[in-house]
C-alpha cells in the first residue's frame, strides 16, 4: 500500500515537511538532510557539520525554495535549490532543538528546546526577540496559531500544555495532562497510568487557529479549544495502544493524523464534535464526564477506542499497519491528490495515498 522514497538517507529519518510546490524536505539522524521531488526523486542532499541529528525542518510558505532546519542547538536556512551552502544560521538555542514552528506573517520563528525553552527569533532583525521558559523538561513541540501570529501552543514531557501570547513572558493558559486526568476520576489511578505517563510529544492547530490536539505517553489523543485566554478540553479519546508521537490536522480541516509507537497510523474526524461544542456552549459538568470516561481500565483492552458517555465511541476513519515506531508524519498534495508521508525508524519516506477524502 505504501509507496517507499529510497536512495536519500542512510539513518532513520526524524522530521519530515512538504512546501506548497510539493517539495519534500526530511532530516536525519548524523546531519543527514535531504529534499525530494514530487515524485520521489532525491534533488539535493546535505550533512551538516558536527553530525548532529536534523530534528526539524520547515518550508517558508512566501519562498518554497526557502528552508528552515533545526541540528543540534543551531537552526539554518537554506535554499533546496543548493544545500551544501546555508543562507544564514542561528545559534540561539543553550540545547538541542526539537521542534520550528512559523508565525503566518514569516517574521518570527520558535524553535522549542531540551531545556523546556522556546526562543522566538525575529528573523527581520536577526535576534530573540522573546524566552519562554516555563516547560519544567524537555518542550517538545511549539506550534503558532493560525491567523493569530502572536499566539502559540506548546506541550513537553513535563506533561503540560501552554498556551503564549508574545506580548507576555509567561503562558496565558497551562495544563498538566496527568493532574487533570486523575483529578476527575472516580476510581484510583490504575497502575496503567503510572506506566505511561501523559508526557506530551506533538501539538497541532487546525487552519481555524482556535482548535489544537495534543499527542501523549498515554496513548490519548486531547482536543482542546481556545477561548481566548484560557482552553478547555473538547474531547479525550484513546488513539493508539502506545504514546502517541504525532498529531497533525490537515490543511482547512478537522480531520486529524495521527501517528504512534504502536506502529499504527490512524485518520480521525472531529468535525461533529467540534462543531456540536461551538453551537452550544460546553457545560463544566459535561467537559468532567468526558474527561472521566477517558482512562483506560486497568487490565483493559489499550487497543480499543475509548467509549465516553457523551459521544459515543470515536472510531478512526482510517486505520493503517505502518509496523514502524513513528517519528514524523504530515499530509501533503502530490499531483493533485492528498497523501500521507511517513518518517519512522528506516532511513526511508513511506507514503500513503488519502484518495477517499
Amino acid at each position: 500500500m505504501a509507496v517507499k522514497w529510497t536512495g536519500g538517507h542512510s539513518s532513520p529519518i526524524l522530521c519530515l515537511n512538504a512546501s506548497q510546490e510539493g517539495l519534500v524536505a526530511s532530516g536525519a539522524e548524523g546531519g543527514d538532510l535531504m529534499a525530494w521531488g514530487k515524485d520521489g526523486t532525491p534533488l539535493g542532499h546535505t550533512r551538516f557539520q558536527g553530525a548532529n541529528d536534523v530534528t526539524s525542518v520547515l518550508f517558508s510558505p512566501s519562498c518554497p525554495t526557502k528552508l528552515y532546519a533545526s541540528h543540534g542547538e543551531t537552526i539554518s536556512i537554506l535554499d533546496v535549490r543548493s544545500l551544501k551552502d546555508s543562507l544564514d544560521h542561528f545559534h540561539v538555542n543553550e540545547e538541542e532543538i526539537n521542534c520550528l514552528s512559523l508565525n503566518e506573517t514569516e517574521n518570527l520563528l520558535a524553535s522549542a528546546d531540551d531545556s523546556g525553552a522556546i526562543k522566538i527569533l525575529d528573523l527581520e532583525n536577526k535576534k530573540v526577540s522573546r524566552s519562554l521558559k516555563r516547560h519544567s523538561n524537555i518542550c517538545s513541540s511549539v506550534a503558532f496559531r493560525p491567523q493569530r501570529p502572536q499566539s502559540l501552543v506548546s506541550c513537553g514531557l513535563d506533561m503540560q500544555v501552554m498556551l503564549w501570547n508574545l506580548q507576555k513572558a509567561r503562558p496565558l493558559w497551562i495544563t498538566n495532562l496527568q493532574e487533570d486526568e486523575t483529578e476527575e476520576m472516580e476510581s484510583p489511578q490504575s497502575s496503567g497510568q503510572l506506566l505511561n505517563p501523559a508526557l506530551a510529544h506533538s501539538v497541532s492547530v487546525a487552519s481555524c487557529g482556535n482548535i489544537f490536539s495534543c499527542g501523549a505517553e498515554d496513548g490519548k489523543v486531547r482536543i482542546f479549544r481556545v477561548m481566548g485566554v484560557k482552553c478547555e478540553q473538547e474531547l479525550g479519546f484513546k488513539g493508539h495502544a502506545l504514546g502517541v508521537s504525532q498529531v497533525c490536522f490537515l490543511p482547512e480541516s478537522y480531520l486529524l493524523l495521527t501517528g504512534g509507537n504502536d506502529g499504527k497510523i490512524m485518520l480521525w474526524d472531529v468535525s461533529s464534535e467540534v462543531e456540536k461544542k461551538q453551537k452550544s456552549p460546553t457545560k463544566h459538568t459535561h467537559r468532567k464526564k468526558t474527561k472521566r470516561a477517558t482512562y483506560t481500565k486497568q487490565g483493559g483492552n489499550t487497543n480499543a477506542s475509548v467509549t465516553d458517555e457523551e459521544h459515543g465511541k470515536i472510531l478512526p476513519k482510517l486505520s493503517i499497519e505502518h509496523g514502524e515506531k513513528v517519528n514524523w508524519l504530515l499530509s501533503t498534495k502530490i499531483k493533485g491528490y492528498q497523501n500521507i508521508l511517513v518518517a519512522d525508524q528506516t532511513s526511508c519516506v513511506s507514503v500513503y495515498p488519502l484518495n477517499e477524502f
